[in-house]
C-alpha cells in the first residue's frame, strides 16, 4: 500500500473574515490545505492562498457537495490518500483535528466524523433540522449516527469517490454516509468541540428548512431501494 498522505479540504463561500485562521490552523496538523472557492464574491481565494493553501475555484456557486467533489478529485490526482474536510467559517477547531487523525490512523479505510459536542445555545430550528436529518439518514443507512450533518470529517479519497455520490449541496454529506454504510465502508464518530456563536451572530449558508428538505429528498429514494 502507498504511504498515507492527508490534506485538509476546505469548501468555501464568502468566508474572507475567517479563512486565514482556518488555513493556518489546519496546516499545523496536515501537510497541505486545499481550499475550493465555490464562487465567492469577496477576498476568500486571495486570503486563502496568502495563508498557504492551494486554491481551486468554481466560476459560479455550485454547492458544498460539488466543492467537496472537486477537491477530492484533485487530491486523488495529486496522490493524496485522505481528505480532512472542515468548514471555512471557523466553526471547526484545529485543536480537535488530532482526535480524528488518530482514529483514521487506526482505521485508515473508515470515514471518520467529528460528532459535535454542543455546549452552548443552539437555535431551536437548527437543532430540530439536525436531529430530523439524523433520524432519516440513520434509518436509510441501517445504523445510528450521532451527527450526520457535521462537515468535520476524514474521507479515504478513492473509496469515497467510488461511492458515486450525486448530491451537489449539503445533502452530499448525508448521501456519503448512506452509500458508505451500504457498501461496507466503516463509519466512525469521534466527539469534538466546536465554536458555536450565539444564534444572532451565526453566518451560515445552510438553510435549516430548505436544506433539510433537500436532505430528505435525497434520502427517500435511497430508503425506498432498501425495501425493494
Amino acid at each position: 500500500m502507498s504511504a498515507t498522505r492527508i490534506a485538509a479540504l476546505v469548501p468555501c463561500l464568502d468566508v474572507a473574515a475567517t479563512v486565514d485562521g482556518v488555513v493556518r490552523g489546519a496546516l499545523a496538523h496536515v501537510e497541505s490545505v486545499v481550499v475550493v472557492d465555490d464562487g465567492s464574491t469577496d477576498e476568500t481565494a486571495r486570503l486563502a492562498e496568502a495563508a498557504g493553501a492551494t486554491v481551486l475555484r468554481h466560476a459560479a456557486t455550485r454547492g458544498k457537495g460539488a466543492a467537496l467533489r472537486t477537491g477530492l478529485e484533485w487530491l486523488r490526482s495529486e496522490g493524496f490518500t485522505h481528505a480532512f474536510s472542515l468548514d471555512g467559517d471557523g466553526q471547526h477547531l484545529a485543536a480537535e483535528m488530532p482526535a480524528l487523525l488518530r482514529e483514521s490512523a487506526a482505521h485508515p479505510g473508515a470515514i471518520v466524523i467529528g460528532a459535535r459536542i454542543r455546549d452552548g445555545e443552539v437555535a431551536g430550528h437548527r437543532r430540530f433540522g439536525n436531529e430530523f436529518a439524523n433520524w432519516w439518514v440513520s434509518l436509510a443507512a441501517w445504523q445510528t449516527f450521532p451527527d450526520t450533518q457535521s462537515g468535520f470529517r476524514i474521507y479515504p479519497v478513492d473509496a469515497t469517490l467510488r461511492l458515486g455520490v450525486r448530491a451537489d449541496r449539503y445533502e452530499f454529506e448525508s448521501e456519503v454516509l448512506i452509500l458508505a454504510s451500504r457498501q461496507g465502508i466503516d463509519v466512525r464518530s469521534v466527539p469534538v468541540r466546536v465554536w458555536d456563536p450565539p444564534p444572532g451572530e451565526l453566518v451560515s449558508h445552510y438553510d435549516p428548512w430548505i436544506d433539510t428538505v433537500r436532505i430528505i429528498f435525497t434520502v427517500v429514494p435511497l430508503l425506498v431501494t432498501r425495501w425493494r
